[in-house]
């Protein structure tokens, strides 16, 4: 088997460059089309595969060690099939007549992706919401129906490229002929053109207007969580495909509700009396009025909890719990009676000096930016 660099008459410390200049120099002379003969065809073959091999550079390393030169067998391992990646290589285009069949493109394509930004409420998230929004988007023409024409007529075969969508070139270049394919000027690749395009949509198959789509929000979503509704986009050129539509959620803060995970939180302001004596009190939450007991004694940082007051998990069926945070409120404004009052009540329970104690981690200490806002 002939030497790759005796056959491009290259030295093995030739550079790519220098391997691409000598390849370039002999295929100008043996290319079939210049240089008809058997002979000539023969070394063409020996010439191409050997800088098939030599310029790629792990094929080179391994034909430099001794290994597969790259599979070129005398009886036709190597064929002119390549001569389209050749020919784009060093003069640009496409071989003609080697690749595939060239097909003209479809005027209808899919349609592009809309955003619509949602603002939700709290009690929204919790239960879930239906919304009727208002989409400024591309929608089907009516009066051609996305066939971009005028009722009664339509497209006509392109005379230019015959409906391919393509037309050929030849180029006279050294080594030959070169045959080159662009998408056609006058049809733009669709290989038809509309002589009496649709008047409301000027040919596009579609136009720009508002229109209403209904939604229905699961329950459990937060902010900037995007939801897909596939197949609400605007619709694509040409009648195309639909595009989706995404919907960006934003959750207005809630006055008095924040929330964690699928819990909901919540402070409770106490009288120090009520937290003394215990009580019974009815609060709103979301889900309407509901009636909570305290103990008496309760403490500040104390959570109760309302179990299935939470929120509906976005993936799921179980809702979170309501939970709140007590919060005892010292009284700062005593008249006389009152305060000797406190003072005899502390005199008769002896209560103890304020001291240290360990700092309480856990549940409450989620809630104490609210305490320190109260």
């Amino acid at each position: 088997m002939a030497d790759h660099y005796e056959v491009l008459g290259v030295s093995r410390e030739a550079t790519t460059d220098e391997i691409k200049k000598a390849y370039r120099k002999l295929a100008r002379q043996l290319h079939p089309d210049v240089n008809p003969g058997d002979d000539a065809a023969e070394k063409f073959k020996l010439v191409t595969h050997a800088y098939d091999v030599l310029s790629d550079t792990e094929q080179r390393r391994r034909y430099d060690m001794g290994g597969d030169s790259g599979g070129f067998g005398g009886g036709g391992g190597a064929n002119f099939g390549g001569f389209g990646d050749i020919f784009e290589t060093f003069f640009g285009g496409g071989g003609g007549g080697q690749g595939g069949r060239v097909r003209a493109r479809s005027r209808a394509e899919r349609g592009q992706d809309a955003l619509v930004r949602v603002s939700l409420e709290l009690s929204d998230v919790v239960f879930g919401a239906h919304r009727d929004l208002e989409v400024d988007t591309a929608v089907l023409c009516e009066t051609c129906e996305g066939g971009c024409c005028q009722p009664g007529t339509t497209p006509v075969t392109c005379d230019i490229c015959h409906g391919s969508g393509h037309v050929q070139r030849t180029v006279r270049s050294l080594i030959g002929n070169v045959v080159t394919s662009a998408p056609c000027a006058t049809c733009q690749g669709y290989g038809t053109t509309i002589p009496y395009p649709c008047a409301t949509c000027q040919g596009q198959g579609r136009v720009r207007a508002r229109r209403t789509v209904s939604v229905d929000i699961p329950a459990g979503v937060e902010t900037g969580l995007r939801l897909q509704l596939p197949g609400s986009g605007e619709v694509g050129p040409a009648g195309g495909p639909h595009g989706d539509l995404y919907l960006e959620i934003t959750v207005t803060p809630h006055e008095v509700f924040s929330r964690d995970g699928d819990d909901l939180l919540a402070t409770l302001d106490v009288s120090m009396p009520d937290a003394i004596l215990g009580t019974t009190t009815r609060i709103e939450s979301l889900d309407g009025p509901v009636d909570l007991e305290l103990r008496a004694g309760v403490q500040a940082g104390d959570v109760l909890t309302i179990k299935g007051r939470g929120i509906t998990p976005l993936r799921g069926t179980q809702r979170g719990d309501l939970r709140i945070g007590v919060h005892v409120v010292t009284p700062t404004r005593l008249d006389a009676k009152e305060r000797a009052l406190i003072e005899d009540f502390a005199k008769k329970t002896k209560a103890p000096a304020p001291r240290l104690s360990e700092f309480q981690q856990g549940l409450f200490a989620k809630l104490r930016d609210r305490f320190r806002n109260g």
